[in-house]
């Protein structure tokens, strides 16, 4: 109100409540976030929000570590994000929640970024000191990773993250192996793997991606001299030719075998009078087209046994000839041998591919792999020695042609879908047999027990539990070695006197001891004498460690990852080993769910977690994955500083996470939308509640009864938007959340309560009965979507809790304070059923005011409205219900915002329903309130205001 002066009579219009909406709630997120996130981590929220809980039920999210290595991206944004949520919704509902950050530090990913910074350098740097530079590199990034993190809202151990670089880590990763040493579960074999010859190491299967390749594409003839009788009289004197299918004809220099299926029928055909062939039956249509052949006469049919037999005791051992290497390739069964591609005869190179090398142990095949570690053939090829095997493929092409081994043309494309390639070159692989070590996944059941532990663990979505399973049910033996130099060593010797492997848990022990104060580094720089416990000798021969060889090789990145829970949960926090919930992207089933998984059965026998959310991929508008290549990419911190983290976060929350999630600035312009909706609602509401006093003016249960529908209705909104939101928080359902928050904020709020509640705001007396209660139920809504949002927008959350009205109780931060539950009473299925029929009459009346308004605007014709206030609306109701009505017809004036509601007897002939007739008042319009009211000019005081309005200031 203006200053008055003494005996002047003050203006209606100073009367007038305006809320006050303004606060100090600017938006201009992109500035102001920062400033939270700086006092939160000047307050150690975290820290207090586990101080509050520390006698309370614990709940363990495991963060799965990320590579330290780059700026972060969309889709570390969404991981945290979703992690976040989850953490803060878990400690507001009265768990002990911990959000305990980590980083992968080791591995390729890393070691390539040192080679480029390091160039020429690298070549003059001793093995430590190219260690002691990976390591400061993975601390930049760190670094560089935490404080983007934290932009993003996210509150977390942020001063003492794991990093699996970090000694007492490395320590509890060697402990761990020498665990598997100790159970008999590694071991070293020659076995093909996937190969990278341009990062000159093995990978393993979650290392691999998959994307098309142009394959070249050989049907080669492998002549089978002395072929069965049976065989040979079907030919009738022709020359007899296996002809095998491949798409790495590079490998045709280790072929050994030819694989055949014991069950399908195959059949001999002639391609000339000199030539006969064997393709399978069910494949020879498609060898025709490929070869551009014309039919061919059958000349015999047979299964393949009749050729094979069925397996080692009656294979008969018949062999063909190299097209071009003098030595045989023996004929052998195969069930894998199928009529989806190929011919039906399958070129078999045990030292290049996992079926091949088990059909080879199987018919006592070398194992043959003529290829070194660049990619290159080695002096057991001579005719392309020092040559990549991919340079080869054109030339064995060619080379088959011209001496008519070839049956289709050199230079034919096949293209391979899902070509295996490296994850960090992204260069095709090469399967190639080496010396690795590997974790037999059969020994001890661990295969099985993996299984059963996968059915007992909860899967969000469902269909993440088959998923893994049938990665377990198929997955060969896990290579945990890796040919590179960051990393954590493989704690085992090699004895020079016997030449045997010495792979033993005390060993890992005492370097693990070591590693507590030097870090793994010490394998690399201490003698063998102080690696191994005092006197010890070599178990096999008994020569002394001076004898012994270190094993040079790192262990597999995903078994350093895979040890998190024990070097984390376990030894750094004394929780349980066993996480509430492991949340990380899709892609994990094959990598850190899956050597999680594996690491856990192999050292306690049991799941390292008990339920496991997986999130899809955030991709561009076309769906393709956004990554720093996509074109229209836009780095994250370009859409933070245009949008803020508030609607990154809102995003996160709204999308349906099971799939994968398109993100563009269009789609977070729309997510902006709908998060100024939210903020303005609670805006609206933060400004009327301005003098309220929650210690006095909250709604005592004395009063429910007597609130009226339009307030016992809200209150049951209030109660079931409490219902909705906690179940589904509980089942991670956080677009849910985002659903019923905007529909709250929207349409239970603005577009009703609020919107009918403005008269009684502005015009009536704060003291009186109906505004009060009003307020009272406008701050039970004000602090259920503040405590209820602050896991999504916390930023908002925080800033509406600071300027709030409280109770004496409530913490200085909402992330501090216990979500709110509805008082029982409050929840009324009766009246939100009888008030949703008056919300249907409502909606019938704005209809029928809408279509009188003007067509053009500003033009207005006798018996149009403007304002909703200018109508004067009739119901016709039937006799029976009349009274009931009439006693309705205030509360109706103020749902239908109209000037005045009049209730009469409808036509007798309308047995149901009620009848609606809209006139334009013809009364004044008061000023005050916009009411148009016949009562105006009744107060001398007051002679513009209408009757309510004049006595409330005659009582001011």
């Amino acid at each position: 109100m203006s200053k008055k002066t003494k005996n002047e009579k003050p203006s209606w219009k100073d009367t007038i409540i305006l809320p006050k909406t303004s606060f100090s709630m600017r938006a201009n997120l992109a500035k102001r976030e920062p400033e939270t996130v700086k006092r939160w981590n000047e307050e150690r929220l975290y820290h207090k929000m586990l101080a509050q809980r520390a006698d309370a039920p614990v709940f363990t999210l495991h963060d799965g570590p990320p590579y330290a290595n780059g700026n972060i991206h969309h889709g570390h944004a969404l991981n945290k994000v979703l992690k976040d949520i989850v953490v803060k919704q878990r400690h507001m509902a009265g768990f002990k929640a911990t959000n305990i950050p980590g980083w992968d530090c080791h591995g390729l990913p890393i070691e390539l970024q040192v080679d480029k910074r390091l160039g020429k350098k690298k070549r003059e740097m001793s093995i430590g000191e190219f260690r002691k530079a990976c390591r400061s590199y993975a601390n930049e990034f760190v670094e560089i990773q935490r404080e983007e993190f934290k932009r993003l809202m996210i509150l977390a151990e942020w001063e003492r993250p794991y990093r699996t670089m970090d000694f007492s880590y490395e320590a509890t990763t060697i402990r761990e192996l020498g665990k598997f040493f100790k159970a008999g579960y590694v071991y070293k074999g020659l076995k093909p793997v996937h190969w990278s010859w341009a990062a000159v190491t093995a990978l393993a299967e979650a290392e691999v991606e998959y994307a098309s390749y142009n394959a070249p594409s050989v049907y080669v003839k492998f002549e089978v001299p002395n072929p069965p009788e049976w065989l040979l009289k079907a030919a009738n004197g022709r020359v007899v030719n296996v002809v095998i299918w491949t798409t790495t004809p590079w490998t045709l220099p280790s072929n050994l075998a030819i694989a055949l299926n014991s069950g399908l029928r195959y059949e001999v055909l002639a391609l000339s009078e000199t030539e006969a062939i064997v393709v399978a039956a069910g494949r020879k249509k498609e060898t025709f087209e490929a070869c551009r052949l014309g039919s061919m006469k059958v000349l015999h049919s047979f299964e393949g046994h009749e050729l094979v037999g069925y397996g080692p005791a009656d294979c008969p051992r018949y062999e063909a000839r190299h097209p071009f290497i003098d030595r045989g390739s023996l004929l052998v069964p195969a069930d894998y041998v199928t009529l989806e591609q190929g011919t039906g005869c399958v070129h078999t190179a045990p030292g290049h591919g996992a079926e091949d090398y088990v059909t080879g142990k199987k018919y006592g095949l070398e194992v043959l792999a003529p290829v070194n570690k660049y990619g290159k053939f080695d002096n057991r090829v001579p005719d392309y020695e020092g040559m990549h095997v991919f340079k080869a493929n054109p030339l064995i092409a060619r080379r088959l042609e011209e001496t008519g081994r070839l049956l289709n043309r050199a230079g034919d494309i096949y293209v391979v879908d899902r070509y295996p390639h490296c994850w960090r070159t992204k260069k095709p692989l090469i399967f190639r047999a080496t010396e690795q070590w590997f974790v037999a996944v059969d020994h001890d059941e661990m295969r099985e027990k993996a299984l059963s532990e996968v059915k007992k663990a909860e899967w969000i979505p469902h269909w993440g539990e088959n998923r893994i399973a049938g990665m377990l049910e198929t997955r060969p033996d896990w290579c945990i070695s890796r040919q590179r130099t960051w990393g954590v060593p493989i704690t085992a010797f090699t004895c020079s006197e016997c030449h045997n492997e010495i792979i033993d848990h005390k060993i890992a022990n005492h370097v693990a001891d070591l590693a507590e104060s030097a870090g793994s580094d010490v394998w690399f720089e201490a003698t063998n004498e102080e690696l191994v416990p005092e006197g010890y000798r070599c178990p096999h021969c008994s020569a002394e460690s001076n004898k012994f060889e270190k094993v040079v090789d790192i262990l597999d990145v995903w078994f350093d990852s895979g040890v998190s829970w024990a070097a984390v949960l376990r030894d750094r926090e004394k929780l349980s080993s066993v996480a509430d919930l492991y949340l990380e992207g899709s892609d994990q089933h094959r990598g850190w769910f899956h050597t999680s998984l594996l690491v856990g059965i192999g050292s306690m026998g049991k799941s390292p977690y008990k339920a496991v959310l997986t999130h899809g991929f955030v991709v561009d508008s076309k769906g393709h994955k956004y990554s720093k290549s996509s074109p229209k990419y836009k780095p994250l911190s370009n859409m933070l500083q245009v949008n803020g983290a508030e609607v990154l976060r809102l995003w996160v929350a709204a999308v349906d996470y099971r799939n994968d999630m398109v993100l563009t600035p269009q789609l977070l312009k729309q997510v902006g939308g709908s998060y100024r909706k939210i903020r303005n609602t609670l805006r609206f509401l933060l400004g009327n509640l301005s003098q309220f006093d929650p210690a006095t003016d909250r709604l005592a249960e004395s009063q429910l009864e007597n609130l009226g529908i339009l307030n016992k209705w809200m209150l049951s909104k209030i109660a079931e938007y409490i219902d909705v939101v906690r179940e589904a928080y509980l089942k991670y359902e956080f677009h849910t959340v985002y659903h019923a928050t905007l529909e709250f904020c929207n349409q239970t709020l603005s577009n009703v309560y609020l919107d009918v509640l403005k008269d009684r705001l502005y015009c009536e007396e704060k003291t009186h009965s109906a505004s009060r209660a009003s307020r009272a139920i406008m701050y039970e809504a004000l602090r259920t979507l503040t405590l209820w949002i602050a896991p999504i927008l916390s930023f908002t959350a925080d800033e509406i809790w600071g300027l709030m009205p409280h109770l004496k109780a409530d913490p200085v931060f909402v992330f501090l304070a216990d979500l709110n539950n509805a008082d029982e009473k409050w929840r009324s299925l009766e009246t939100e059923k009888e008030f949703e029929t008056l919300l249907a009459l409502r909606g019938r009346v704005n209809e029928e005011i809408d279509a009188r308004r003007p067509k053009k605007k500003g033009v207005q014709v006798k018996g149009q409205l403007g304002s909703s206030q200018e109508a004067v609306v009739t119901l016709l109701v039937q006799e029976g219900h009349l009274k009931h009505w009439k006693t309705q017809a205030s509360m109706l004036k103020e749902l239908f915002i109209v000037s005045e509601v009049i209730v009469k007897q409808g036509d007798p002939a309308h047995e149901t329903g009620i009848e609606l007739m809209i006139e334009v008042a013809t009364t004044e319009k008061c000023p005050r309130c916009w009411n148009r009211s016949a009562s105006i000019g009744n107060s001398l005081a007051f002679p513009t205001l209408c009757t309510r309005c004049a006595s409330i200031l005659e009582r001011s």
